[in-house]
Parts: structure tokens; C-alpha cells; sequence
């Protein structure tokens, strides 16, 4: 079975899959944190080497404030406790997103995060934050001509490789599979640049209850695609 080599998830259902047990809707974000090292172990033992996670949207601030700060202690707590789960499990970590809008102690757990798992040589996690892709593809295209008008870039030399290179993943490959839980069928402002030529799967599974099967069937049916492996090139 081939296995891809980075996968993306959006992570929906959380507040769903609470409300089905008659819990409110944080209790479905503490769970659904809870959740990301199990997939993550399962994404390692599959032997995927890149994994990105979908955890707050530039869209998500819209949310109703008393859930948003929730999530935002929660997102918290996780990267100040990934610390120990990146090194146990030999994981590199690192955050997308426009973080400039969170806290300074938030901005700070990132950089401590990120340095900390900076040599680890495992799966690469990557977690989305504050990310909308409509917002980074503004924000590269400022960095282009911010570039250009200080004589740092011809723009006869921008082609889609260098354009890339400004975008938040430019360290990261594009995913192969894209995996969005819960039932719904919409990229949400995700990775709409790098996901150009990526399989899409959709489960009714929410996030909560997507473990290591789960995964198992989204790479299956990854599989079953006619992706004309090593044909993409030509098709672009």
C-alpha cells in the first residue's frame, strides 16, 4: 500500500459530537485535543511523514467569545504539554498561521515549542492556527512586492516555486491527502494554494472518534484513487 507522504486534516465535529452526548460544546474541544496524539502515533506507525492539523481559522474569532477563549486556553495548555510529547516521540512541531493576533505568552509556548522539537527527526506535525488561506496568500503577496520595491526580487523571477517560498508551508511538501471529519465537504479556507493536485477524503466520523482505523481507511481509499503517480508534473 502506498502511503502519503504528508496529510492535512480539518478537524470538525468537536462541538457536534458533545452536543450528541449531551455535553457542551468545549468539552468536544478537550476531547478532540486529547485526540491529536493518538492520530499522530497512528500517522507515524503508518510511516506518513507530514501531518498537518487544522486547529483555529481566521474565521473561528466569529465563534461566541466564551468559546473562543476556551479554545484559545486549550490550544494553550496542548503546545505547553507538546513539549514533552514532541520529544517522547521524537516529533518535529511547528505553527502556521497569522500568530501575531495571539497573546504574547501564546506566541512565546510556540517559539519554545518549536525550538525544543526543532532537531527531533520523526513526524513532522503541523499545526494551523489562526491560519485562513485567503489571509496568507495576502500576506505573501505583500512580502512579493515589499521584496520588489527593495530590489530583493526581479519579478520577472516570480514563477510558482518562488511565490511558494513566501507562503507559511514554504519548508513543508504540498499534501497528498486531504482528510475533513465530521460529514462536511468544504475546504474552509485550508491550504488552497498547496492543495492543487491533493486527494480529498470526507468521513461522517467526527474528530473526536477518528483514530488510528479511520486513518486507515482514508490512506485505503487514498489508494483506490487513479492518481497517475509521478504523471502530475505533466498534468500541470
Amino acid at each position: 500500500m502506498k502511503i502519503p507522504n504528508h496529510v492535512a486534516i480539518i478537524l470538525d465535529g468537536n462541538g457536534r459530537w458533545a452536543k450528541s452526548k449531551g455535553m457542551p460544546r468545549n468539552y468536544g474541544h478537550t476531547v478532540g485535543a486529547k485526540n491529536v496524539e493518538t492520530v499522530c502515533k497512528a500517522a507515524n506507525e503508518l510511516g506518513i511523514k507530514y501531518l498537518t492539523l487544522y486547529a483555529f481559522s481566521t474565521e473561528n474569532w466569529n465563534r461566541p467569545e466564551s468559546e473562543v477563549e476556551a479554545l484559545m486556553t486549550l490550544l494553550e495548555s496542548y503546545l505547553k504539554n507538546c513539549i514533552k510529547t514532541a520529544d517522547k516521540n521524537n516529533m518535529r512541531v511547528r505553527v502556521i498561521g497569522e500568530i501575531s493576533r495571539l497573546s504574547e505568552r501564546f506566541q512565546k509556548k510556540i517559539e519554545e515549542l518549536e525550538s525544543a522539537s526543532s532537531s527531533n527527526t520523526g513526524l513532522n506535525l503541523t499545526i494551523a492556527i489562526n491560519y485562513g488561506s485567503r489571509d496568507e496568500m495576502l500576506r505573501a503577496m505583500k512580502q512579493v512586492i515589499s521584496d520588489h520595491d527593495n530590489g530583493l526580487l526581479n519579478i520577472d523571477d516570480l514563477d510558482v516555486d518562488k511565490f511558494s517560498s513566501y507562503l507559511d508551508t514554504r519548508d513543508l511538501p504540498d499534501p497528498d491527502l486531504l482528510i475533513r471529519t465530521s460529514g462536511e465537504q468544504r475546504l474552509s479556507n485550508y491550504l488552497l494554494w498547496q492543495l492543487a493536485y491533493t486527494e480529498f477524503y470526507f468521513t461522517d466520523v467526527p474528530w473526536p472518534d477518528f483514530h488510528k482505523a479511520e486513518l486507515e481507511e482514508a490512506v485505503r481509499a487514498y489508494n483506490n484513487r487513479d492518481r497517475r503517480f509521478g504523471a502530475l508534473k505533466n498534468e500541470e
